[in-house]
């Protein structure tokens, strides 16, 4: 990672989405937790995380109007209207006020998959191919770092200064981001031409992930992993409190092991992609999560450290080699579709998941769907695992054989006194004469 943050152009990109990616950590879960406070109840403060989720029906629209328009001034337009959008949460006063938050919560869903998808064109644009999976692995690092820390700082700061001050440091965010990544330099290709009509255009995304080998099977592997991986983050309340015994608010301490998880699998990333390929690094990530599922359905404390600590892991290996798989397996001009429609496939799956593992969850035992999601965590990796020389490692580099020194020649020590005896009777010839 050190070699693509010694780029200029990168650490200022970094720098613009380090302040961006902390105004989104602690914006999502205080936005819940403020219609919690207004309304006390738990439903309507989870749909304020399905307000988010919904606007990935409009990827494709997303994706195209991304891909019509320069990376760079785009992206710098979107994080300013991300942050002018948060304004009327300054109009939140009491329980009749939370549908203003649920309009914010879906515009910035909306938000939340434009710049996922100028990002991934920008960081093409910007980074050689060869240092994708490190700008990828940074990001998803410091994404995870954030995690530790975001949420908890969000609910955190609401508790003691209140909706509107957190929302005004969460625009102060988004425009530093702006501002940073307003001076970056960035070569811009030629704006894309209209060469189908735009329906068609619309769909070129999908069309491209269904065409594409590697990509197809990279989200139908994803994909099935999905639809599962989202049913845990409802089982890990009924593990904590049936299995563990405790408290729910001991989930906490299992999300910051997450974490913790998840920063090493960030600084793993980059060398997996090196040595699996980017569907391999994908099928590492979805299988990791397989165990990890199998041991929380034996109700152990230091082994469900283990456990979450290892499903940390797998949520950057995944999203590391996908984002890159993506940027090297796609044409500049359809990137921000492709990107906007992968995110649309394996989120909607997830999406499910989740609302399908809270009803399973009073139904059926957690132990029984823990084991579940394990075995087909395990069976989605498998598949993954055994299409991943679809983008094999790049070859190591190999130096050019040092030059071979040419054998010298023995020295006829006879033939040198010859010719030196030859020279000597020359030079006393001539001078006699």
């Amino acid at each position: 990672m050190r070699t693509v943050l010694r780029r200029p152009d990168f650490r200022l990109l970094f720098t613009g989405l380090l302040a961006s990616m902390a105004a989104e950590s602690i914006l999502l879960l205080a936005l819940a937790v403020w219609v919690k406070d207004l309304t006390g109840s738990d439903g309507l403060a989870g749909a304020t995380i399905f307000a988010v989720i919904a606007p990935m029906t409009l990827a494709p629209l997303v994706g195209w109007f991304v891909d019509r328009l320069p990376r760079r001034p785009f992206f710098v337009a979107a994080n300013l209207a991300t942050a002018a959008l948060l304004t009327p949460l300054f109009a939140v006063r009491d329980r009749a006020d939370v549908w203003i938050v649920y309009a914010v919560a879906a515009l910035y869903g909306l938000s939340y998959i434009t710049l996922s998808a100028v990002l991934s064109g920008l960081i093409r644009q910007l980074v050689p191919a060869e240092l994708l999976a490190e700008a990828n692995g940074v990001l998803q690092t410091v994404r995870q770092g954030l995690r530790l820390i975001g949420p908890l700082a969000g609910a955190g700061l609401y508790a003691a200064v209140g909706g509107w001050l957190l929302a005004a440091l969460a625009m102060g965010g988004f425009a530093v981001a702006a501002a940073v990544v307003g001076v970056l330099r960035v070569p811009e290709g030629p704006a894309a031409t209209a060469e189908l009509r735009w329906p068609a255009e619309l769909g070129a995304g999908l069309r491209h992930l269904a065409g594409e080998p590697a990509l197809r099977r990279a989200l139908f592997g994803y994909g099935l992993g999905s639809l599962v991986m989202g049913v845990s983050e409802s089982l890990i309340f009924a593990y904590v409190d049936r299995g563990l015994g405790r408290d729910a608010a001991f989930v906490g301490v299992l999300v910051t092991v997450q974490g913790v998880g998840g920063l090493l699998g960030g600084l793993l990333s980059a060398g997996v992609v090196r040595r699996a390929g980017e569907v391999g690094t994908l099928a590492a990530g979805v299988a990791f999560f397989g165990p990890a599922a199998l041991a929380l359905a034996y109700p152990s404390l230091w082994l469900g450290f283990a456990a979450v600590l290892l499903a940390g892991v797998s949520l950057p290996l995944t999203m590391v080699g996908l984002h890159t798989l993506i940027q090297r397996r796609t044409p500049a001009g359809l990137i921000g579709r492709v990107a906007a429609a992968a995110e649309a496939v394996v989120s909607g799956p997830q999406a499910l998941s989740i609302g399908a593992g809270a009803l399973l969850v009073g139904v059926l035992d957690y132990r029984l769907l823990f084991t579940l999601i394990g075995l087909v965590t395990l069976l989605a990796g498998g598949y993954l695992w055994h299409h991943r020389t679809l983008t094999p490692p790049p070859a190591p580099a190999h130096r050019p054989p040092a030059p071979v020194p040419s054998p010298r020649r023995p020295v006829d020590h006879r033939f040198v006194g010859a010719t030196r005896r030859r020279r000597e009777r020359q030079f006393h010839d001539q001078r006699g004469r």
